[in-house]
């Protein structure tokens, strides 16, 4: 019995962000070839130039799936704390030190931003801004937070925990450059927070 097209459409998809990713995560966007990515799903180049138009497209596509994952580890971090500000920082700070692994360091803060171009203009960022936003709304509305333009805050919380992602990711010392970028930030964040 035949698998309903929408079935086989995902399949096909999922195969190729799957090699798309292992080659990715491994040797990189510039030295992965489109026979890494065909080969490895078992399909033609065809079906890679039908699903995400280039190589471009599927690094867009392992950039979102990454990015997806990512989100839920944050949120699961946040939901652990033992506060709603201990959750927001250490959500931030979790963010930040991802950049010390090599599959999210290659993908989301090497080669991503060299191929598509300014972190902060990513579709997902404007996801991660109203995440940021809420948080901020919530904060603020305990107590915890200073009163701060809730946007102005989000955009500069998210500005800079992504520049610490990409220091580290592109430091000649990821774990020395995350253990400055991490004091700094929360030394940064605790400025916000209203000392009770």
């Amino acid at each position: 019995m035949r698998k309903p097209r929408e079935e086989m459409i995902a399949e096909t998809r999922a195969k190729l962000i799957a090699a798309g990713r292992r080659a990715f995560g491994t040797v990189g966007y510039a030295a992965a070839s489109m026979d890494d990515f065909t080969a490895g799903a078992g399909l033609t180049r065809g079906a890679l130039y039908h699903h995400f138009g280039d190589k471009k497209g599927l690094l867009q596509a392992v950039v979102q799936q990454v990015d997806a994952e990512m989100s839920v580890r944050l949120n699961r971090i946040s939901a652990e704390a033992p506060n709603r500000w201990q959750g927001f920082v250490e959500e931030c700070v979790a963010y930040i030190e991802m950049a010390l692994e090599p599959e999210i360091q290659r993908i989301m803060f090497r080669d991503g931003p060299a191929v598509l171009g300014d972190i902060s203009q990513w579709p997902t960022n404007n996801g991660c801004i109203a995440a940021l936003s809420r948080s901020i709304e919530r904060l603020k509305a305990d107590g915890v937070m200073a009163d701060i333009d809730t946007e102005a805050a989000a955009r500069l919380i998210n500005g800079a925990s992504s520049h610490a992602a990409l220091w580290i990711a592109k430091s000649d010392d990821p774990e020395e450059t995350s253990k400055r970028a991490v004091k700094g930030f929360r030394t940064l964040l605790e400025g916000l927070r209203i000392k009770g």
